[in-house]
């Protein structure tokens, strides 16, 4: 598959990316793929470095006559998110990506695709590479662990950076340009609960819920996209009440910053009842069918026979969990009143995960409202307060505060301009980004998001769009030409 990635245009980024994607990246596991970076950059005969955390920093010299310009860095980051079918065989940790074409889009075979941000890299290190293009001193900064707490930026030193403006190449909408972004911070809820013996005369079942598109936790939180935790609920809930149902096992989502796409519980019911569940389980499934037909066609309910587990959750506890993931949240909370059509906060119900002894609960807030973003995080813990959960928050991380008269702004829609005779959208983006850690750190620096066009990221629906790539190609090239 790899051979025909090779032959798209411009040459030099798909060859990177194709050599990102043979190197596992997890988050927090980027040992390799900064290995991979150093590497790249003693070839290229670069100043290279990297500090403690990981973060590494290639710099390129100005070509002749270019020296005084402003020095800029392009910005990206080393880790992807790790999600796969069920259904896949698959490896994060060992195993390369396996891209193909599938007619406009570049995607992967049952797994995310990590264009979320290896094609940033990518681009980087084309930059990196070119002796054609002239421009000033520039560096790219490849920064570790964005997916999941933002740490590499985090841990940035202050005088790691030299440059004076900073191109963030982790967007995702070919031809908008964003200049703010939301902060964020998780919500994690832990719920004990006592083991019982499971009732004798009973029958066990295995409730599974997938096909759900999932996406991003900001980017997507806007789309009315299934909620697997929150469909899986609503099961347990009808089950717990009208059924008698114990639940054995519950597991449903997976990653604080993604939609949760599958879940799966196991529960036991008494026999006399167990036809007239099953038989609420396969109605519920059309039910759920016809509300997400728009939104997530393929979603699916299933409900078989499985193995008898050792035992059940508490009665006790079973209501107050069922009752909590009913009232909790998920999805829009307030639209932005300054910018039309804007998220400012949200709150995803991320996972539900349990072990022999706790159930555990995790939800993430973002706004760009840094008091609106704290009110949505005390809003989830009151509520699994309510039910004597123990509460945990995230540090969490800043929102980027919008700067409608930057250089590097006006520059880069020149830039567009130039090349496709149109204006660029100027927008603020729900996700976080880690331009606000940056500027915490480097006050005054000058910053912009920008990047091709991806769908369905922190998902196995992950894909690139082909011919954005070269547009945001076109554009770099043309912005450092004319930068002055």
């Amino acid at each position: 598959m790899s051979n025909e990635i090779l032959g798209l245009q411009p040459t030099t980024v798909w060859k990177y990316f194709d050599e990102i994607c043979q190197i596992p990246r997890p988050s927090k596991k980027e040992e390799k793929i900064i290995a991979y970076l150093l590497e790249t950059g003693k070839k290229l005969g670069l100043e290279t470095k990297r500090d403690a955390a990981g973060n590494v920093l290639i710099s390129k010299p100005a070509t002749k006559g270019k020296e005084n310009i402003t020095p800029v860095i392009f910005q990206s980051h080393m880790d992807m998110v790790c999600e796969k079918n069920n259904d896949t065989v698959f490896n994060f940790n060992t195993d390369a990506i396996q891209p193909c074409i599938d007619g406009e889009w570049i995607r992967a075979k049952g797994t995310t695709l990590g264009a979320d941000d290896g094609i940033g890299m990518a681009i980087a290190l084309a930059l990196l590479e070119d002796k054609t293009i002239e421009h000033g001193p520039f560096e790219c900064l490849f920064t570790v662990d964005e997916e999941t707490g933002l740490t590499g930026a985090i841990a940035l030193e202050k005088n790691f950076l030299q440059g004076k403006m900073l191109l963030n190449l982790d967007s995702e909408d070919d031809g908008q340009f964003f200049i703010g972004c939301a902060g964020g911070k998780n919500t994690i809820a832990k719920i004990d609960y006592e083991r019982q013996p499971v009732p004798s005369n009973s029958v066990p079942f295995k409730i599974t819920v997938k096909g759900l598109k999932g996406g991003h936790s900001g980017d997507d939180i806007n789309k009315g996209l299934g909620n697997a935790v929150k469909i899986l609920n609503r099961v347990l809930y009808k089950g717990t009440y009208s059924f008698d149902i114990a639940i054995a096992h519950i597991a449903a989502g997976n990653l604080h910053n993604a939609i949760a796409r599958e879940g799966i519980a196991v529960v036991v019911v008494a026999a006399e009842k167990s036809e007239p569940f099953k038989n609420f389980v396969e109605e519920f499934n059309l039910i759920v069918k016809k509300e997400l037909r728009i939104t997530d066609p393929d979603v699916t309910i299933t409900i078989e026979k499985t193995d008898m587990p050792q035992y059940i959750m508490d009665d006790f506890t079973q209501s107050d969990l069922i009752d909590a993931l009913y009232a909790c949240p998920h999805g829009v909370l307030a639209m932005a009143q300054d910018i039309e059509g804007f998220v400012e906060t949200s709150t995803n119900l991320a996972s539900v995960k349990m072990n022999d002894t706790q159930v555990t609960v995790t939800t993430s807030q973002r706004s760009s409202v840094e008091s609106k973003k704290e009110d949505a995080a005390n809003m989830l813990a009151s509520l699994f307060g309510l039910i004597n959960a123990d509460i945990e928050h995230t540090d969490g991380y800043p929102g980027w505060t919008p700067n409608p008269q930057s250089e590097v702004l006006n520059v880069l829609k020149q830039a567009y301009t130039n090349l496709f005779k149109k204006d660029p959208l100027v927008l603020a983006i729900h996700a976080g980004l880690e331009c606000g850690i940056i500027g915490e750190k480097y006050p005054g620096m000058d910053m912009i998001s920008y990047g091709p066009t991806l769908r369905g990221v922190h998902s196995p629906d992950e894909r690139l769009l082909i011919e954005s790539v070269s547009h945001v190609w076109d554009l770099t090239v043309e912005f450092l030409r004319i930068l002055k």
